[in-house]
């Protein structure tokens, strides 16, 4: 069983490297989608990713609970590998859920992450290498993925950032 977490910037290639490395799973893999269509443009990106994914993979549209997603997936026989994207859209959804359950939420999903018996990769966006914003949700927006970045990355087994569709592993064996 491993944890890896895939960082990098917008239109890095992280989701597409996090699914070259799930590809080879003996286990079944669980594709958990953390984005809601909220706008025409945001519905195109859904169905672009959908189009590249296998058809035998599972898929999981959890926006808020990814702890309990994980507790009720590591109850399978075989414990699927999860792949998830992204905790960028997942930390912006719990923003506007508020900060009670931004923190409970928080909180499960990386204790269930540490018990997970299976094979899980993360994707998030890096923001700690951008300009700082203007307005108070935003900067909290950076801070909060900054940390839970952190706290990922602890916990994982490796960590790779992708810049321009390349690899470059900052923790643990090479990706490919």
């Amino acid at each position: 069983m491993s944890k890896s977490l895939i960082l990098g910037g917008v239109r890095s290639g992280k989701s597409s490297l996090a699914e070259t490395l799930v590809a080879d799973q003996s286990d079944p893999v669980v594709y958990v989608a953390t984005a809601t269509a909220g706008d025409g443009e945001m519905s195109d990106r859904i169905r672009r990713h959908q189009l590249r994914r296998p058809s035998h993979w599972g898929l999981v549209e959890e926006p808020v609970e990814l702890g309990r997603l994980l507790s009720r997936q590591a109850t399978l026989s075989p414990p699927p590998c999860v792949l998830i994207d992204c905790m960028s859209l997942w930390v912006s959804n719990l923003l506007h859920a508020g900060d009670t359950v931004f923190v409970r939420e928080r909180d499960n999903f990386l204790a269930a992450l540490g018990r997970y018996p299976g094979n899980v990769v993360i994707v998030s966006n890096e923001v700690g290498l951008g300009i700082i914003g203007m307005d108070a949700l935003t900067r909290r927006f950076a801070d909060e993925l900054g940390w839970l970045n952190q706290s990922l990355a602890k916990k994982c087994d490796r960590v790779v950032l992708s810049v321009a569709g390349m690899a470059q592993t900052l923790k643990g064996n090479n990706l490919l």
